[in-house]
């Protein structure tokens, strides 16, 4: 039974000076017992991890306590290898190659043989890492060596901020800063460091206090400080860089060398804040001269905004200011552009607005500062402006399309259709895109109200004639629901356009037109139209045209009342009807007196008329408006008997030839009496038209002065009552002119009125103000029409004394300037007439006649 063996651990130490002498050199050891060699320790430090050695010191069966040789060596000169074993090797570390160790170890190998040759029942015992620890020596240092390496290295920081040649080797200045760092001397040093740049960093701002006043001098001023600090930090920076790796790493809360740079420009710019603050101003005054057009040092911008950057002040120092002053920039801007400009020019201008804040930001702005630049620039350009920019652009857009449709004088047939269709579509935008908006509303009814008046008057009257075309009789396919929702719509357009008046003329011209001629397709249609016009402009404006109804429903009374009198029972021939339409004067349009010389039979009804008329209404007068006249006549031809549904003037013409089987052109004329333009439009159209009832010689559709006419013996038609359509001489220009002065006319009348009427009132009263109660006094006319007017407005003051002798003007100016005063000097006024004429005077305007 062997005895345990035991092996202690010693260290070696060995002197720095004598370090030649290397650990790992070759060594043996021979083991106790066994007889056998053992192989060398260290033949190679990578073979060691294949060669361990389980080392048992087991001294009995039980198996005492093992104890692993733990040996120090003195630090070897080059690094300290760790050498790792398997988990179930024994990692060896040993510190010194002495003598005792090989013996210990060639102990431990004679006990480990021994231990193998027991039972093999042994469990395995656990194993333990050895680690080799290498002790370095510390060197002595000499006296005052910290002071005198500081004295090198602050002359060389002196140096490098004062841009001189340091005599200094860069190499020897790391060495020094390694030197104190291994000496524990690193938080000294970089105290010290700390002080020597902050002094000069203080010196520098400090001297850019004064400087220049031109901002762009100042600014480069500014960036040649900051580059020069930047160079000579690195250069810092770089001699100290052990200082960095080991002191600064190895300390909590204490910043590295250039970030300490950093915190001391930053904090001496914000002491010298009148740098700091000319700094911010210059930059914000070179970007808003770029966004004027100016060009600006781009690379001056950028290298000082980057230094607002790595200071960490950009946010605060720079942005903030930054994005208030874009804010006012472009909130001026946007108010000044939208007062000026379309639409689509200002949007073109935010675009491009917005494409150069963008470049902003790649070439010299923070990347951070574009997102929330872009939404200062939207906001005082778009988002303020939102609701003008859509007002204005859908206001353009009416006014824009509105002008094609109205200024086409080709399309002025469909001009009235087209409107109606763009109103309803501009009504549907308004309700769903603009959900009924007020605002929006408004917009519309303003560049709708201004699109149908750029033309004064035609659209009014174009107007009226749709409104007729659809009251017309013969409007097949329009039921009477669709006829009140095209009214109604009609209505619509009626209250944009200004010139009321004149769509009242034509209205009535037309409206008389389908009263006295029977072609209204409704009558309730036409007064409710009345009713819808009356609603909207009140009962002046429909007067007059509820007068005309009354006076067809008087006529129908008073023909009930001829046909029981004595008169037409007596002397009317029998199957002779005579139908009279007796108008006042003042109702309806004026027509032209047109002469017409009647057969003796047509004279003697209108005679039994008028004595009928008389006995019941003393003291009136009756004139026969024979241009409006029509008749029936029955006509026997050779193969068969016709009724010819004609006008009074083709009734005359055609009566001519019960006496004769030929005329000529001018016999016709000699004896009918009708104009030359007249007559010939009413032969064309009995003997060019669609029935012929007479023959032209020679054939031809023009009526010529040597032309002559006879019967149609031929004639033949298949139904037996026809209408001989007369030849409608179109509305000329002049004949529009003429019922366009006609609405002037009776305007002047009105402005009188109401001038009459405030000066009676008013008794002194200033031209500008007499002009702004005249418009609101008459509100049915036209008061653009009326203010161009130069006999209303531009001569008011020259011929209102004229026409209004009870006035006086005290002019302040010889021009018209509205510095005119207006004074009534006669109080007891005569008392207003009729313009319209002499009330009560009756016109006779059509006749039916009916002859076998």
């Amino acid at each position: 039974m062997s005895q345990p063996t035991t092996s202690t651990s010693t260290s070696t130490s060995t002197n720095p000076s004598k370090r030649s002498a290397s650990p790992y050199s070759s060594s043996s050891s021979t083991t106790a017992g066994a007889g056998t060699a053992a192989p060398p320790i260290f033949p190679a430090m990578k073979k060691a991890k294949s060669q361990a050695v389980a080392c048992s010191l087991d001294g009995n069966k039980n198996g005492q306590q093992q104890i692993a040789p733990h040996v120090h060596f003195a630090e070897p000169p080059a690094h300290s290898p760790m050498i790792e074993d398997d988990p179930n090797d024994v990692a060896l570390e040993t510190s010194s190659p002495s003598n005792a160790f090989g013996r210990g170890l060639a102990a431990s190998a004679g006990g480990v043989t021994a231990n193998l040759s027991r039972k093999k029942a042994t469990p395995p015992q656990p194993t333990k890492k050895l680690v080799i620890k290498l002790v370095k020596a510390k060197p002595t240092l000499p006296n005052n060596f910290e002071e005198n390496t500081w004295a090198t290295l602050k002359s060389a920081i002196s140096a490098i901020f004062l841009k001189q040649p340091d005599p200094c080797d860069l190499e020897k200045l790391y060495q020094a800063v390694n030197d104190l760092c291994l000496h524990k001397m690193g938080g000294s040093l970089y105290q010290r460091i700390e002080n020597e740049c902050e002094a000069y960093i203080s010196a520098a701002l400090q001297s850019l206090v004064g400087q220049s006043e031109d901002l762009v001098v100042f600014l480069a001023l500014v960036e040649k400080c900051w580059q020069d600090f930047c160079d000579q930090m690195l250069m810092i920076r770089g001699i100290a860089l052990y200082l960095d790796r080991t002191y600064v790493k190895q300390t909590p809360n204490v910043r590295s060398l250039w970030d300490m740079g950093l915190q001391l420009f930053r904090k001496h710019l914000s002491l010298a804040s009148e740098v700091e603050h000319k700094t911010v101003f210059g930059l914000l005054k070179m970007i808003e001269s770029e966004r004027l057009g100016e060009a600006v040092d781009r690379t001056l911008l950028n290298h000082l905004l980057k230094m607002f950057t790595a200071l960490g002040i950009y946010p605060e120092s720079f942005e903030k200011p930054f994005l208030e002053g874009t804010s006012e920039f472009y909130a001026a801007e946007g108010v000044k552009y939208m007062q000026h400009a379309d639409v689509p020019d200002y949007l073109k201008h935010v675009e491009v607005r917005l494409q150069e804040e963008h470049e902003r930001c790649l070439i010299y702005l923070d990347a951070s500062t574009r997102k929330p630049l872009v939404a200062t620039a939207e906001k005082q350009l778009l988002e303020r402006h939102i609701s003008a920019i859509l007002d204005k652009s859908l206001s353009q857009y009416i006014r824009r399309t509105g002008q094609s449709i109205v200024m086409d004088e080709e399309k002025d047939k469909d001009m009235v259709s087209s409107l109606l269709e763009f109103k309803a579509n501009l009504d549907r935008i308004w309700e769903e895109s603009f959900y009924k908006n007020e605002a929006f509303s408004n917009t519309i009814k303003d560049s709708f109200e201004h699109l149908i008046n750029i033309r004064q008057n035609r659209p009014a009257e174009l107007i009226a004639k749709f409104v007729d075309e659809k009251l017309r009789a013969g409007n097949k396919g329009t039921s009477e629901e669709e006829l009140e929702g095209t009214l109604d719509k009609v209505l619509v357009l009626f209250r944009f356009i200004q010139g009321k008046d004149v769509f009242e003329a034509f209205y009535k011209k037309d409206l008389a037109k389908r009263l006295l001629l029977g072609k209204s397709a409704s009558i309730d249609a036409e007064k409710s139209m009345i009713t819808k016009l009356k609603t909207e402009c009140g009962s002046q404006f429909t007067n007059k045209l509820e007068g005309m109804f009354k006076d067809i429903e008087l006529s129908k009374e008073i023909n009930e009342s001829f046909k029981q009198s004595s008169q037409a029972r007596t002397k009317l021939p029998s199957g002779i009807e005579l139908s009279v339409h007796v108008l006042t004067t003042g109702y309806w349009p004026t027509y032209p007196p047109m002469d017409v010389r009647l057969p003796l039979e047509l004279n003697v009804y209108q005679d039994i008329f008028k004595e009928f008329y008389l006995s019941k209404y003393s003291g009136r007068r009756l004139m026969w408006q024979n241009s409006l006249g029509h008749c029936v006549l029955k006509a026997e031809f050779p193969k068969g008997k016709k009724e010819l549904a004609v006008s009074l003037f083709q009734t005359v013409v055609l009566m001519l030839f019960n006496d004769a089987q030929k005329l000529s052109f001018q016999d016709i004329k000699e004896s009918t009496g009708i104009e030359d333009k007249e007559l010939r439009r009413t032969l064309q159209s009995l003997a060019c038209g669609k029935f012929r009832v007479l023959q032209k010689i020679p054939k031809g559709r023009d009526v010529e002065d040597d032309d002559s006419f006879v019967f149609n013996d031929q004639f033949t038609a298949p139904l037996y009552r026809i209408k001989v359509n007369a030849i409608q001489m179109k509305e000329t220009v002049e004949e529009n002119t003429s019922t366009t002065e006609r609405v002037f006319q009776d305007r002047q009348y009105q402005v009188d009125a109401a001038i009459v009427r405030i000066m009676k009132t008013r008794k002194v009263l200033s031209h500008t103000l007499l002009i702004t109660e005249l418009f609101q006094q008459i509100k049915i006319l036209s008061l653009t029409a009326i203010a161009g007017s130069s006999s209303v407005v531009g001569g008011l003051s020259s011929s209102l004394c004229f026409r209004c002798p009870f006035l006086e003007s005290s002019r302040y100016d010889s021009r018209v300037d509205g510095g005119s005063k207006w004074t009534v000097l006669l109080t007891n006024l005569p008392p207003s007439k009729h313009l319209t004429g002499v009330a009560g005077k009756l016109i006779f305007i059509a006749a039916k006649f009916i002859s076998l």
